[in-house]
């Protein structure tokens, strides 16, 4: 019977170090992309020496939670696995059609229910965010289209603004390859009369379902919006690959 208890050590300082960033990181208080203060300064705030916060950083480093970058700082790195998003991005870039196809299909999944949740739970901040996003894009609209950045931006505040860590994790280490179905789409709906107006007004009408705190209608608007979407990258992929749908 004896055999089956192990002896209790009592943790390193670094280890405890460690799983007070890994706790941060999963409740989202660090988020993906964040800078963490610096060895010095988690000294000063943790109360240990710097060698256990260096320690401790490089085992989060070993772990895959943070990277250094030279000359610029520790970052945390997104959840999911960033490793995956690199071959998938080539076949993105190369305009795949059933990856863009497949992509606008996750962006369908993922952001409906982050415009439902943002409904419920976005904070003050990202409502101004997304009225400003929205007013850039107001403007933008005057001189034919706006930049596909802001789009992205307006989503990713949702996103953010649903307050699910790994929702946001999720949509950080995807974005090169949402943003290219934000360009290839946009593209096309630029180029044809009275489409600008309608995704401008798609938009509009997500922000005032979040605004109004209405998650069924925010969902909702969100899938209208993003089936349009999908609908016309199909066509598009249709015309430039024929033989490949």
């Amino acid at each position: 019977m004896t055999t089956v208890f192990k002896p209790i050590r009592p943790k390193k300082l670094s280890e405890e170090i460690v799983e007070q960033i890994k706790e941060l990181i999963s409740r989202g208080d660090l988020g993906p992309g964040q800078r963490i203060p610096s060895e010095r300064e988690l000294a000063t705030f943790l109360g240990v020496s710097r060698p256990s916060v260096r320690e401790a950083i490089m085992v989060l480093e070993a772990m895959g939670f943070l990277e250094s970058r030279q000359g610029g700082g520790t970052f945390v790195r997104s959840l999911a696995d960033v490793t995956m998003a690199d071959p998938l991005a080539n076949m993105v870039e190369r305009r795949d059609p059933r990856m863009l196809h497949a992509l606008a299909e996750v962006r369908l999944g993922l952001e409906t229910w982050s415009a439902y949740l943002a409904a419920k739970r976005a904070e003050k901040p990202e409502l101004d965010r997304l009225r400003e996003l929205y007013t850039i894009m107001e403007e933008q609209t005057k001189n034919g289209g706006w930049d596909p950045e802001v789009d992205f931006q307006f989503h990713l505040t949702i996103t953010a603004a649903s307050h699910n860590t790994l929702q946001v994790h999720i949509l950080n280490t995807v974005q090169k390859l949402f943003q290219t179905t934000i360009m290839v789409a946009l593209g096309e709906f630029y180029s044809k009369e009275g489409y600008i107006e309608l995704l401008l007004n798609h938009h509009r009408e997500i922000l005032e379902a979040i605004e109004a705190r209405d998650p069924e209608r925010a969902r909702q608007c969100m899938q209208t919006h993003l089936t349009l979407v999908e609908e016309k990258l199909a066509l598009f992929l249709q015309k430039e690959h024929p033989d490949n749908i």
